[in-house]
This record gives structure tokens, sequence and C-alpha cells, in this order.
């Protein structure tokens, strides 16, 4: 299943090829005779002087003349005057070229969001230059969604009928290469459109760059250069201000990277779903002849040894690899953080040791113009580290990966200026109970670099392939969280890929330093790169080589519980988080809530100076309360939850398996303790008083989301099924709403007042269950959301039970004596409420 270029000669016709032309994404190989990996001979077999004839071609030398400046690279780039000539050689013909767009220089009012600004990804497609008929050459877009190898086989001929590529540009060849190995085309109306193949290549990408059509007398080429492996162009380009009413236009620069592709494609590797790598994927109608079967490849670099050190590298010596991944660091960086995001890039060298290369992966400065004039950081062949001077709190790790393998061509690491904003408030918040260090009004710069330090590797991660794996601190305990020597040695999760940033378990008389407090490359990234990136000779094809690799995973993980691999869009899994730690969200997030109520009266010292207005008081403020909700999030989770362990055929246990019982009673003691019995330690009034807080207002709304989140109809399902399905105990609908009663109201309970923030949350829990009881919206089976019709199901009378059973209650409650008029008026309005609900479900005048 290897990609190669006699295979791809096969793909379309070659030399006047028709326009009816369509690729399969493999070929069988073809006759000996045929296999001339650059031989493209013209069908007609004309001489080169019967061939101009025939098609009115001017000779050479009066389109590239004398005074024509001329670049030579995979193809030669001619200029003359305002002109621009591809000089393409026949041998390039059908061969695949990678064009990856971006965004050299922004305007600076055309932000949206994260979007538009320089090193932003345009686009990202495969070409080919091909013949067309009447001497014309054009540009085909190549789909890799379909597969079929053996062309002896209707399957074949079928996949290419319906894979036929979009021709998106023609071009009139107008001259021959003295020697006829070359065609020569005008391209410069062709560089100066607004076209889709160079710039912005879906209409996707101009809405989030803010942009809309070309103005072109406002618009012009500025270079065109040539290298042996890829072709960049750099345009100036006006283009409208799209839906912006302040701008008429915006003024940007665009580089396109036309890269030439491998004729032999890398040993691609099967993606195995139990280790977390980013993939390209496709439809085999092969490999099941009764069947579809979806095939997907990881993406990853091409890492092999020197031809002179493979017996070395066979015989477990580390070596370095032919190919090093070379990060440059954008020139516009700040100059003090540099060696820090250096550090953060070679930081991975130890997990690429496990796969055997010594100096796999390296950082370094950019050269200057002095030292390499040619350089280009917009250039595909180089990876960079962006640095963008921005509000955005962020970072990103994209890559471009080659669709036949995974094989990843270029990555460019975007560093926005204000994620050092957000990694200051991370770090305040949650480690500032236990490091004097987060008090302190400005970071040092040592703390701030070991901050980027930590975001670098773990954007280097995602280019490397890695997904993020928010299952991975879910294997550590939650009390070795606080054992020094042991978190100091381990690390509070196995993956740098997690979003775990920092040990927020910690606590002050732990004396934890940075080692068991930030996130580092651990025992999942080690393995996970050993998985990815070991050369395996001994094996021809992915297929070759898949069960081998599936082995080593299926005993890996049965050896080592920490490789876990945690997919970030697990619906029901509460191991699977982001910001969570440990294996207990329960107990992590009562000992960070300790941390909170630490901090809470330092706030106003740390960062608020005299003479300043109150707002990075309010914004640190903030903070407490997203990280209190961060811990509710992460228990909440675990009602009706599912763990979710993917196991190959033959693998022991189960993939899907109930959040046990004892689990989901602790996640609804801690809701009870921690959201609706009023957390007052938030509403701390040297602070409250100072800014523009309404606490009961605030507390409200997130209490209400609470309670909408719970009570809701698709969590009520799950947990029906796994009632159903579960030989265990398991915690029920009923065992959840019992709960959650004599929590929310347990004043009522006790025969007590009830006061004016308990009041609130008892409303709120009482007009959500009646809405998701007698609402006859949503009821119908949803398979998105495995909804069953509601009242097919059991849900509709256990809930109607328990709300005639609140009715009682409250009644009951209203009557006795020793409460005060407001409770007793309170009590006595939700029994009104539920009766009047009741009497409309009788009449049918139920809300639809």
């Amino acid at each position: 299943m290897i990609l190669t270029q006699q295979r791809l000669l096969l793909c379309t016709a070659v030399g006047l090829a028709t326009l009816a032309s369509g690729c399969a994404l493999f070929h069988k190989k073809p006759a000996k005779s045929q296999q001339h990996p650059m031989a493209v001979i013209d069908p007609a077999k004309k001489t080169a002087d019967s061939l101009r004839k025939a098609h009115a071609l001017k000779p050479y030398g009066e389109i590239i003349t004398k005074d024509t400046r001329s670049q030579a690279g995979f193809f030669t780039v001619h200029k003359r005057d305002t002109k621009y000539y591809f000089e393409i050689p026949n041998n390039l013909l059908n061969r695949e070229i990678l064009i990856v767009s971006r965004i050299a220089k922004a305007s600076a009012d055309m932000r949206s969001g994260t979007s538009g600004y320089a090193g932003d990804e345009i686009g990202e497609s495969v070409y080919r230059f091909e013949m067309a008929p009447d001497n014309k050459m054009m540009i085909r877009r190549m789909s890799y969604s379909e597969y079929s190898k053996d062309s002896t086989q209707t399957m074949f001929a079928g996949v290419q009928k319906n894979n036929v590529g979009a021709i998106m540009a023609t071009f009139p060849v107008l001259a021959l290469k003295k020697d006829s190995s070359a065609r020569v085309i005008d391209v410069t109306d062709f560089l100066n459109a607004d076209n889709e193949v160079l710039y912005f290549q879906k209409a996707y990408f101009k809405t989030k760059a803010g942009v809309s059509g070309q103005q072109a007398d406002k618009s012009y080429i500025d270079y065109v250069h040539a290298f042996p492996k890829n072709v960049e162009i750099k345009a100036v380009k006006t283009y409208g201000a799209g839906l912006n009413p302040t701008n008429t236009s915006y003024t940007l620069e665009i580089n396109s990277s036309m890269v030439l592709l491998p004729v032999r494609p890398m040993k691609a590797r099967a993606l195995d779903e139990r280790v977390g790598y980013f993939s390209t994927s496709f439809r085999d109608y092969d490999t099941d002849p009764q069947g579809v079967k979806n095939v997907a490849y990881v993406k990853r670099w091409d890492l092999q040894p020197k031809p002179e050190d493979v017996e070395k590298y066979k015989r477990g010596e580390l070596v370095e690899p032919a190919k090093q991944i070379v990060f440059y660091i954008d020139p516009v960086t700040p100059k003090k953080w540099v060696p820090y995001l250096i550090q953060g890039v070679n930081d991975w060298q130890k997990a690429f040791e496990a796969a055997g290369f010594k100096n796999a992966i390296i950082a370094k400065e950019a050269p200057t113009k002095q030292q390499d004039s040619t350089w280009s950081i917009d250039d595909a062949n180089h990876n960079a580290i962006i640095y963008r001077p921005s509000v955005v709190a962020n970072a990103m790790g994209p890559s471009v990966a080659d669709p036949r393998s995974g094989e990843i061509i270029e990555s460019h690491i975007f560093w926005y200026h204000n994620v050092m904003d957000l990694l200051q408030r991370w770090y305040r918040i949650q480690a500032g109970a236990v490091d004097p260090r987060a008090g302190k009004q400005v970071f040092d710069d040592e703390l701030m670099g070991q901050l980027i330090r930590f975001v670098s590797s773990h954007e280097v991660g995602h280019t490397l392939g890695l997904m993020h794996n928010f299952g991975s601190s879910s294997t550590v305990p939650v009390e070795k969280l606080r054992d020094k020597a042991w978190v100091e040695a381990h690390g509070h999760t196995p993956s740098i890929m997690d979003y775990a940033r920092f040990n927020y378990v910690a606590q002050p008389e732990d004396h934890i330093g940075d080692k068991g407090m930030f996130p580092r490359i651990g025992d999942y990234d080690k393995w996970a790169i050993k998985w990815g990136y070991t050369w395996r000779p001994e094996f021809n094809t992915a297929e070759e080589e898949k069960n081998f690799l599936t082995k080593m995973v299926t005993d890996s993980l049965k050896a080592n519980h920490r490789l876990l691999f945690g997919f970030e869009g697990e619906r029901a899994d509460p191991r699977s988080q982001s910001e969570d730690m440990g294996d207990d969200a329960m107990k992590a997030s009562v000992y960070g809530i300790k941390n909170l109520k630490r901090i809470i009266p330092k706030l106003d010292s740390w960062v608020s100076q005299p003479g300043e207005s109150q707002e990075k008081l309010f914004k640190i403020y903030s903070e407490v309360w997203d990280q209190w909700e961060r811990y509710n999030g992460h228990v909440m989770k675990n009602l009706g939850g599912t763990y979710h362990t993917p196991r190959v055929n033959g693998e022991s246990g189960a993939i899907y398996a109930v959040v046990p019982y004892e689990k989901q009673k602790a996640a609804m003691k801690y809701l009870d303790e921690q959201v609706f019995e009023t957390p007052l330690w938030l509403n701390y009034t040297p602070v409250v008083n100072k800014l523009n807080v309404n606490f009961n207002r605030e507390l409200s709304e997130i209490q209400q989301e609470k309670l909408a989140y719970i009570l809701h109809r698709e969590r009520f399902t799950w947990m029906l099924d796994e009632q159903l399905g579960s030989k265990t105990r398991t915690y029920t609908v009923k065992d959840m709403l019992y709960d959650m009663e004599h929590s929310i109201f347990k004043e009522v309970y006790a025969g007590k007042n009830v006061d004016v923030y308990r009041r609130t949350v008892q409303k709120l829990y009482l007009y959500r269950l009646l809405e998701q009881t007698f609402n006859k919206t949503d009821m119908d089976f949803n398979p998105a959301h495995n909804l069953y019709h509601f009242s097919a199901t059991d849900l509709s009378f256990i809930l109607k039970q328990d709300v005639k059973a609140l009715q009682v209650l409250l009644g009951r409650a209203a009557k006795k004596p020793g409460i005060n008029n407001v409770t007793r008026l309170h009590l006595q309005d939700m029994v009104d409420v539920i009766t009047s609900k009741l009497a409309a479900e009788r009449n049918g005048l139920t809300a639809k």
C-alpha cells in the first residue's frame, strides 16, 4: 500500500491526458517497462518540432529571453518585467504537490477572535499539474478520501470513476524547453487573481479572517522563490472588510508554499485509539469484501536512522535521525523568553530516546538576514514558533501532514503574547497557597519563563502528532499529590498533554516544590513517542506491523495503568476532563477549595496598586469563582457517568463500566456541602465591597446552571439504562432525587426557617424538576443524545411521583409551628406552584 510515482502515472494519463481523469488512492504496480519514475512519454509520440507546429508553440527563447530572471527549483520560475512563467518538467506532471497558504502579515484591524494574525493557515490541499486537451496544462485538486488498490477489479474502476479531482485552473502551453523535457506556462494572471489554490482556499477562511473579495487594483505579487523541494509565493493582497462596518478594506501579505511531496510516501502507521495521535483517514473498499472499512494513519514525522547508523540502531544504541525536527524561534519574539521556548522544545529529546533517537528534536533562533538572506519563517520547509503580539490569551500547535501517509511536513506553533496573563492567573489561583512567588504583582522572569516553557512543551507535543490526554491525571491517587517525595519524582500527571495545569491539591504544609507543581513530559508521553516513532524496518507496510504494535499497546496498558489515554471528547467519562486532578474529583476539589479559602484574603494585596482602578482585583476575584466552578464541574460528571476504556478483540475487561454507586453518592454529598449549602466564603466582604458584585445573584445563576445540568432527561436516561443493565448496585434516578431533596430542603425536613439564599436554590430546584417532568417538548427519541420517548419509559411516573411527594412534604412543613412568616409563605408558594402544574397536567394544559 505504498504510493509510488509509477503508480501515480497510472492515475491520470500523462502528456495529453483527458479531462476525465480521476484517481484512486493507490494503484497496482505497473509492468517493468513502465517503471521508470521520471519517465513521461507524450502519447502522440511526436517530435518536438512537430509538436510545436501542431499547437503553434513559440520558440523557447522568444518567451524566456535574455533579460528574463530565472530561478531553478523543483520547477523553474521565470520573471520577465511583470510576467511570471512556470517551467514544469515532464517528470513533475502528475506528481503530488502540497500547497500550504498562510497569512504572512496581517492588518491591525482585521482581528476576529484568535484569527486574522500573521501565521494563520488559510489553506492546505494537494494538487497536481496535468496535461489537458489542446496542449493546455491544468492544476487538479486531489482527494484521498477513497481507496482501492487493485486495478484488475471492478471496485477499482468504480472508486476511480467517483473520485475525479476538481480542475482548478488551465494554462495554454506557450513553449517547450529545447530538449522537450519541460513545458512553459504563463501564470501571471493566476498569481494575481483571487484564486482558491494559492490564497484563501475556502470561503470559510475568509469569513474567519474577516475579509471578503479581493480588490485587484490594490494587490500585487511581491516575489516567487524556487527551491529544490518547494516554491514560495509572497503576494500583497487587499480585500474587502467583510462585515466590519468601520473599514472598507484590509491589506495583508499571503505566503503560499508549494511543497513537492515524495514519490514514495512514508510508511504509514495504523492508528490505535488507545494511543492519542491525530490521524488522517480514508475509506478502504478492498479490505472487507462485503463492506467498507475506515482506515486511519497517525500523523508523525518521518524519523529514520542515517544509513551508516542502521546497525547501531538495531542493536539498541541511540543514534541521531537522518533528518532532525528543527523549530526556529520567530525573530520578533521578546529575547528574554527565547531560552524558555527553546527548552520547551528540547525537553522532548528524552522522550525520543525511548524510540531510539538522540537529539531528534531541537530548537534554535532563526537566522538573521545577514546570516541567510534566503531564509523565511513562512517557508513550509521551516518549522517555527510564531510570536503574536495579541490580547488573545492562548497558544496553538497545529501541523501540516501528507494525507497519503500521515507524514508531518511542517508546523507553526503560535504563542500569543497575552498567554502570559492567563498563565499568571492560573498560577496565582492554583498555586498561590503554596508558592509565595505567586503573590507578586509581576512574576519574576524565571517563574514566568518556566510557565512559558511548560506551554511550549505542550504545544510541541501537538506538533509531534499527540492529542490532548484528558484521562492521564485520573491515574494518580489524590493523596499521592500531597506526597512530596512521590509527586516530585513522578509528577502530578503522567502526561504534559493533559490539561492538568498546576497541582492545586498540594497544601501549604506539604512543602512541595516546582517538580511536584509544574506539568512536565511524563510516562505516557515517552511511551506514546516510543509507540509512534520507533523505526521498524522489519515490516514493509502499516498492515504488517499492526498486529505487533497492537500487542505492544495491550501488554503495556496491562503492565502500567499510568499509560491510559483519555479522549477529550468523552461526554460521559469523568476520568477524561479538562483542568482536573487525581483519581477522585471529590477529594481533589475539597483540597482545591481549601486553598481558595486561603488565598481569597490575599487577592487585594497581590494585584492592587495605589491610583489604579479595581479591574485587576475584579479579574482575580472572578478567577476564584471560575476555579470553584471547575471543581464543581469535575464532580458533576460522575453523576450518571460511564467509564469508557477502548479495547481490542481478545483484550480482557469491559469497554464500558458504570461509575460506582459509592462515587456517585460522594459526588452528590460534595454538591450538597460545596454548592447547594451557601458558600459564604466566596462572599468575602473586604473584596466584594470594593467591587460591583451581587453575591446572591451570582450564586443563584451558578446554582441554576448546576441544577439544569444535573436534572436533565439525558442524564436520567443514562441512569435508567445503567440501572437496567447492571448486575451491581447503581446510583438510580430515585437515589439522586432523594439525596438532592434531602440536601436542598434540609431545613424543611428539620422544621427550621429558610434563609434567603436557600429559598432561592429551593425554588430553582423545584422549577427545574417541574420543567423536566411536565414539559412536552424534547420528548421524542433523539439518537444523537440517546434520549428515549419520555412518556414511554419509567422516568415519567418516577418524576411525577417525586413531585407529588415533594408537594406533601412542603405542605406539611408550611403548617408546622415555630417557622417564621417568610418561610411559611415561601413553602406555601411552592405548594401552589406544584398544585397548579398537576392540575394543568390533568386537564391537558401542560406546555407543548
